[in-house]
């Protein structure tokens, strides 16, 4: 068995071939580090910029289900903090952030077909189509809240044009939420997840852990409400809340 992540010995660290103390420590920032260990070397100065945009835009946004998980496991373990944070990350599915690998793998499948013969127009109308069928959300299209705009979208493809990687992924993007506005004869906006498939498909990254990114990125926002409930708890007040309202409607 082999890593070429890692190797140490009494003396030194190595993380992808490089000192841990004399050629890391001091140097790399956290986007940097993160962007090393997964594509095994240090990112170029663009590569740098998109990486941590699309890091950056994933850290918070609000009292979410991930961050209620965390926040209410914390009130009944507060001596597991890790728990809450992992309590957290479990809730990242098909519908909150992990919808991320959904768009990569429709856009890095897609194209894969396209090279090998098949026209943009009809690979995304075969897209639209099977979703529809299947009465399911495809995924990087749409959002609960930001209904004519996500606004992270536009800012983060914009960073990636200025830096380069706005290419075949981000091209059929386009191609899929056209089509699929035509078919259900209304607006759908691309969100943050859409952005980040198709920047991160730029960017290289496989489709099968593209998620990661949405990983790396709510593990500090979740160690930052995890914080404020130190502080200012409210998981208690939701529980409460949210008993009385459920009992209250089961005498209506």
């Amino acid at each position: 068995m082999k890593s070429e992540i890692c190797t140490s010995d009494a003396d030194t660290i190595r993380v992808r071939g490089l000192d841990l103390t004399t050629e890391i420590l001091g140097k790399l920032d956290i986007g940097q580090m993160a962007f090393l260990e997964i594509w095994g070397r240090v990112p170029t100065p663009q590569e740098d910029i998109v990486f941590n945009s699309l890091v950056v835009a994933l850290v918070e946004h609000g009292l979410v289900p991930s961050v209620l998980a965390a926040r209410l496991t914390f009130l009944g373990a507060p001596d597991s903090f890790q728990a809450a944070v992992a309590s957290g990350l479990c809730g990242l599915g098909s519908v909150f952030v992990g919808s991320i690998e959904g768009s990569a793998k429709i856009l890095q499948e897609g194209i894969q077909r396209i090279d090998q013969g098949l026209s943009i127009d009809a690979y995304v109308t075969e897209i639209v189509g099977s979703f529809k069928a299947d009465k399911r959300a495809i995924p990087g299209l749409g959002h609960p809240i930001h209904k004519e705009a996500d606004p992270r979208t536009k800012k983060l493809l914009a960073i990636a044009a200025e830096n380069g990687f706005s290419g075949r992924h981000v091209e059929l993007l386009h191609a899929l939420v056209r089509e699929a506005e035509r078919v259900n004869a209304r607006h759908l906006p691309i969100n943050v997840s859409g952005a980040i498939g198709a920047i991160a498909s730029e960017l290289g990254l496989d489709w099968r852990v593209s998620r990661g990114i949405g990983l790396i990125a709510r593990t500090i926002g979740l160690v930052a409400h995890l914080l404020e409930e130190l502080r200012n708890p409210m998981a208690r007040e939701l529980w409460l809340r949210t008993e009385k309202e459920a009992q209250a409607g089961d005498h209506s």
